[in-house]
């Protein structure tokens, strides 16, 4: 159902954008260094700051990191909406196949063989999330059912973890404090030589996600009616599958899984717009996810100089009321 005023839909497009813009402020204001917001809006109109050192900060360290979790928390929270409408089910991630066991496996076996650089680390990620993908790409070709897919989608990430558990079990306490702190997520990893493939990446995963909005809502007229209007439900499952998978397994080898954003947003998309359309919410979970994101790395910076809170563990204290808040609707309906 889609609001009945088309005034209420503009002031609702501006205040996400207004939310955007102010998550986008703080985000570059606060760390362990306090910049004024017109010295940071000063830095990025290519003035000079009242500080040298100022410019530095922003321009090298909080400015790609902002944009990284813009970028991520898009990615994340479109990849989220393709599987909850391909699969029909509400608790369905961008992660929900395996993709982040993947990179995890990836990543656990770097740390195993010796001391992992950031460089290494990502590329192993990116190996697993490969490996998993190919795989469920070949079973999506050979599955027509979305529950069954669903299933085998769960159990290559029970695989891959349980891969993982063994690994640690024979790792060093040192290579498993590094593996731990990557499964804790960041935004900081990715600086302005890595930011090139990373949007690269994602850019294509987005296209392709809303090249294919029009047949996604064809969906939600239930499967069998899609298959009469036309439908061709392996093309769609394949490259939905493969432009999620892309979004998730590229956000995950460069900042490590991000948990909830892929869940949460588009829930919360949904109950801010009160529509079902794709089109419209795919638009509004890329604003909302790099938004909330946003918002996650700033809570994350809040206490203080010598303390950064685990990205992971902020997402699951945003995401949970509104996963919780989902759940409890579906059961009162």
């Amino acid at each position: 159902m889609k609001p009945r005023h088309p005034l209420r839909r503009f002031l609702l497009w501006w205040l996400l954008l207004g939310l955007f813009l102010l998550a986008l402020s703080l985000d570059l204001s606060v760390g362990s260094v306090s910049i004024p917001l017109k010295e940071i809006l000063a830095i990025l109109f290519g003035g000079d700051a009242e500080k040298e050192t100022w410019q530095a900060i922003v321009l090298t360290f909080r400015l790609p990191k902002a944009l990284t979790a813009i970028v991520a928390g898009a990615a994340l929270s479109v990849a989220g909406l393709q599987m909850q409408t391909l699969f029909g089910n509400p608790l369905a991630g961008p992660f929900v196949l395996g993709i982040s066991s993947g990179a995890s496996l990836g990543v656990a076996l770097v740390v195993l063989v010796g001391t992992a650089g950031s460089w290494e680390r990502m590329l192993s990620a990116s190996g697993g999330a490969a490996v998993v993908l190919g795989l469920v790409v070949l079973t999506a070709q050979r599955v027509r059912n979305r529950e069954t897919l669903l299933l085998l989608g769960l159990m290559f990430g029970y695989a891959a973890n349980a891969i993982v558990t063994i690994l640690l079990h024979f790792s060093s306490s040192q290579q498993m404090q590094s593996y731990i702190t990557w499964t804790f997520g960041s935004f900081g990893g990715v600086t302005w030589d890595r930011m090139t493939p990373f949007v690269a990446t994602v850019g294509l995963g987005l296209l392709v996600a809303y090249l294919l909005a029009k047949p996604l809502n064809l969906l939600l007229l239930g499967e069998t009616s899609a298959r009469t209007l036309g439908l061709r439900m392996r093309w769609l499952q394949f490259w939905t599958i493969t432009s999620a998978a892309v979004l998730a397994g590229a956000v995950t080898a460069f900042c490590g899984p991000i948990a909830f954003l892929g869940v949460a947003v588009p829930h919360l998309s949904r109950a801010v717009l009160k529509t079902s359309d794709t089109r419209s919410l795919l638009l509004a979970v890329t604003l909302l996810g790099a938004t909330l994101a946003l918002y996650a790395d700033w809570v994350a910076q809040l206490p203080g100089r010598q303390m950064v809170l685990p990205l992971n563990a902020v997402t699951a204290a945003l995401g949970t009321p509104v996963v919780t808040h989902a759940i409890l609707q579906r059961h009162r309906r």
